[in-house]
C-alpha cells in the first residue's frame, strides 16, 4: 500500500498526473471516498497526466464520460446509481474493461465484485477543508 497526503486540489491533480505515468494502459481504478473527497479532481489530474486535453467533469448524470487523445482513452464512470450486473452491462462497463482504455470508477464500492482482480483501489479520506489522504492498494489487498 502507498499513502499520500495532499493539501490542495492542485496537489491532488499533481499526484494523479504522476500516477497516470506509472500505470499501464487498460488499468482499472476504483475510487472509495465520500462526496467531495476529490475523486473528480484526481481524475482531472490523471487525464492531464496522460496528455489528454479535456474538460473533466463529474459523470453523475451521464454515468460515463469519455476522454481521448490520439493514442489514449479514459472512461470515467460514476457507479452511484448502478444497481447490479444488468446495469453494468447496460452502461457498457464490461466492454470498456476489455477495450484497453483506462477505467476510473467513482463509487466503486457499488460494483466491487465486478472490478478485475488486478484493479487499483484508491481510498480517499478528507482530513480537513483541503487536505486529503490517498491510500493506493490492489483490489486483492482490500476488503470491503
Amino acid at each position: 500500500m502507498k499513502e499520500y497526503i495532499t493539501r490542495s486540489a492542485d496537489e491532488t491533480e499533481a499526484l494523479a498526473a504522476q500516477l497516470a505515468k506509472e500505470l499501464a494502459q487498460g488499468c482499472v481504478i476504483g475510487f472509495l471516498g465520500d462526496l467531495g473527497a476529490g475523486k473528480t479532481a484526481f481524475t482531472r489530474g490523471f487525464v492531464k497526466g496522460l496528455g489528454i486535453d479535456a474538460e473533466v467533469s463529474s459523470p453523475t448524470f451521464a454515468i460515463c464520460n469519455d476522454y481521448r487523445s490520439d493514442d489514449k482513452r479514459v472512461l470515467h464512470y460514476d457507479m452511484y446509481r448502478i444497481d447490479g450486473w444488468d446495469d453494468l452491462y447496460s452502461v457498457g462497463f464490461f466492454d470498456a474493461v476489455e477495450s484497453g482504455a483506462y477505467i476510473l470508477c467513482e463509487w466503486s464500492e457499488n460494483i466491487f465484485g465486478a472490478l478485475p482482480d488486478d484493479a487499483v483501489i484508491i481510498k480517499i479520506e478528507k482530513l480537513g477543508e483541503n487536505e486529503r489522504k490517498f491510500q493506493i492498494l490492489k483490489k486483492s489487498d482490500f476488503k470491503i
